[in-house]
């Protein structure tokens, strides 16, 4: 039940729902909650998902409403896999590093008050928005500049940003991704929406982040650049499992108070995003 709950709170963003896990009373189960919920996809890997489903896998269907049911099915099954990670790596923990007895969860509402609009207003802005918004920037601007600095500075010819994503090339080719691709989750490290324009500037060689103008034109560019329906598939599996964003980083440490326990948050579905990319790209040669 509870679970279910923050789970559903990372739908909107990660860091709320590590956030929200403050109200499990067993110490175990709320590290449990707090170590699993970034294998829901947040607001900020919707757009890339949503993207790719449409450039690669419905792209086919010309009857319109087809087409929307059949990227809602498949948008569905993705986040379905991030839900059967979440208990499977719950299960797992709860039977090895976090061993012990399961608790009840009661969840007890308060007594309903009248809203107060102006303290409302004050609290949202001031102890949350603003909050969350300064730990972002805290990391946003250094990592802004090193991606300014890796695609405008060149050694050899071609800029340390290519060069980067060429030397992880062979890796991620084993993942069914590319270097560029895999560059660009470690650079998207502060916010989950520039992955899709780091790329794109790593492709089209700028100096600065692109964001394309329409889908086929970044459908031309993904195919020119050695894209299939594969890569596209480990992509979103990839950025359904991988380490959280700078802010929900942050927000597990000050939850936990350990770097251990965030260590093991970045490591988990890092891990386990590898191998499920691995397993599919393998899988799609052998039979395919």
């Amino acid at each position: 039940m509870c679970c279910s709950l923050f789970m559903c709170m990372g739908f909107g963003c990660n860091a709320c729902g590590v956030t929200g896990c403050r109200i499990i009373d067993s110490p175990r189960e709320r590290l449990i909650a707090v170590l699993t919920n970034n294998f829901v996809p947040c607001n900020g890997r919707f757009p890339m998902l949503i993207s790719l489903i449409t450039i690669f896998f419905t792209a086919g269907i010309t009857f319109s409403p087809l087409k929307n049911i059949a990227s809602a099915l498949l948008l569905l099954g993705i986040i379905i896999i991030g839900v059967l990670l979440t208990l499977a790596v719950s299960r797992a923990l709860s039977a090895t590093l976090l061993k012990g007895q399961p608790s009840g969860f009661a969840l007890e509402l308060p007594p309903y008050r009248t809203p107060q609009v102006g303290q409302v207003i004050v609290r949202s802005i001031f102890e949350r928005t603003l909050f969350v918004l300064g730990r972002a920037v805290c990391v946003a601007a250094p990592a802004g500049m090193l991606i300014w600095l890796l695609a405008n500075v060149q050694a050899g010819g071609e800029s340390l940003l290519y060069q980067c994503s060429a030397f992880l090339d062979p890796f991620a080719k084993l993942m069914g991704l590319d270097g560029v691709i895999l560059f660009a989750f470690i650079l998207g490290f502060p916010a989950n929406e520039t992955v899709v324009p780091i790329i794109i500037m790593t492709y089209l060689a700028k100096g600065e982040l692109t964001d394309y103008t329409s889908l086929y034109q970044l459908k031309e560019l993904l195919i020119a650049n050695g894209w299939t329906w594969v890569t596209a598939l480990c992509t979103m599996l990839f950025s359904l499992s991988h380490f959280p964003c700078s802010t929900t980083c942050i927000t597990i440490y000050k939850e936990t108070g350990s770097i251990k326990w965030t260590a093991a948050a970045i490591a988990i579905p890092t891990i386990c995003g590898i191998l499920l990319c691995t397993l599919t790209a393998t899988a799609a040669k052998l039979f395919i």
